[in-house]
């Protein structure tokens, strides 16, 4: 194992581009981390859900805002919005949507959600 490892999101392992979506995914090791931008208009239920097909996003999520708004709407009825500065962890079962005419740019730490998240 090196001692050092980095790799540039300018140049990622792999992008996915579902409707409204795209994630660059870098592989560190045995970590994953993405960098998204969700396009104003993007909702889970909307976007990825068909891609998935289950009620609610079953994704555990670590992550950060870089800028733009998300609300996120938990299946147990908690919600709140996240913007440019938060850090999050959300539990599965939510759905989210972009707020605003802003797209939304943020960070995936969580590994298997990063390697998963809007792939077919």
């Amino acid at each position: 194992m090196v001692s050092i490892e980095s790799k540039n999101m300018d140049r990622p392992d792999e992008s996915r581009t579902p409707e409204k979506t795209r994630m660059d995914v870098v592989h560190l090791g045995d970590a994953t981390v993405a960098r998204y931008t969700l396009q104003p208009g993007w909702r889970w239920s909307d976007c990825l859900k068909p891609l998935v097909g289950t009620d609610s996003c079953q994704a555990a999520h670590l992550g950060f805002v870089i800028s733009g708004r998300i609300h996120i709407k938990a299946d147990d009825g908690a919600e709140t919005d996240l913007g440019a500065g938060d850090t999050y962890r959300l539990e599965p079962g939510h759905d989210a949507w972009v707020v605003g005419d802003e797209p939304l740019l943020g960070l995936e730490f969580e590994s298997e959600t990063a390697e998963t998240f809007a792939k077919a």
